[in-house]
């Protein structure tokens, strides 16, 4: 690992333990770290999961195909796309199950409290997630495929109806039992950005 590397290890270790993403760990088994290089040409921090993955009972529940999402769409018009941000990072680890995330750094053991990238089961266990909050809304007016999710309608006056209507369910009961809300962060027009929070 380079001293650049090494740098934003420590760096990424901090924020993520500040944010209570992460904690140190005695897991008796471990996942090694390294860094991935991005198309831009800079790298990304990952954790491999591979080994823990080939023991993983596998998650079953199905990603939407893109042509059945596609088909969802005939005439509409007007489009609303919100991206949650950080939409893995949101959801939390079953209580009890923190040890089997565990990764080894230089500066330690650790182990994840939220969902991340390269477990096995993360999109299956997110795209349930997701159709379960927005169950009413499916194929009405909302498609999702894991963090996105398009609003979709015929009119102006419908759009403005399905978009409040997808942007107030945080505050509807069944999403509060969930534990799971949608904030706005930004809104552009036709663009919008969201947040899935644990309450």
């Amino acid at each position: 690992m380079t001293d650049a590397e090494s740098m934003t290890l420590k760096e990424w270790l901090e924020a993520e333990l500040k944010a209570g993403k992460i904690r140190p760990s005695k897991s008796s088994i471990s996942s090694p770290v390294m860094f991935v290089p991005k198309k831009d040409g800079s790298r990304r921090l990952v954790v491999d999961y591979r080994r823990l993955n080939n023991r993983t009972k596998k998650n079953v529940y199905p990603l939407p195909r893109p042509d059945d999402l596609m088909s969802k769409l005939q005439g509409a018009k007007i489009f609303t796309k919100l991206d949650l941000r950080w939409g893995y990072n949101n959801v939390r680890v079953k209580e009890g199950d923190e040890w089997k995330t565990a990764f080894r750094t230089k500066y330690g053991l650790f182990e994840s409290l939220v969902m991340t990238f390269g477990l096995t089961n993360t999109p299956a266990a997110f795209q349930y997630l997701m159709n379960d909050l927005f169950q009413d809304l499916l194929d009405v007016y909302v498609i999702i495929y894991l963090d996105d999710i398009l609003i979709f309608s015929k009119n102006e006056v419908e759009h403005e109806f399905h978009v409040h209507e997808v942007l107030q369910l945080s505050s509807l009961t069944t999403v509060e039992v969930v534990g799971y809300r949608i904030n706005p962060v930004d809104s552009a027009q036709g663009n919008d950005n969201g947040l899935i929070d644990k309450d």
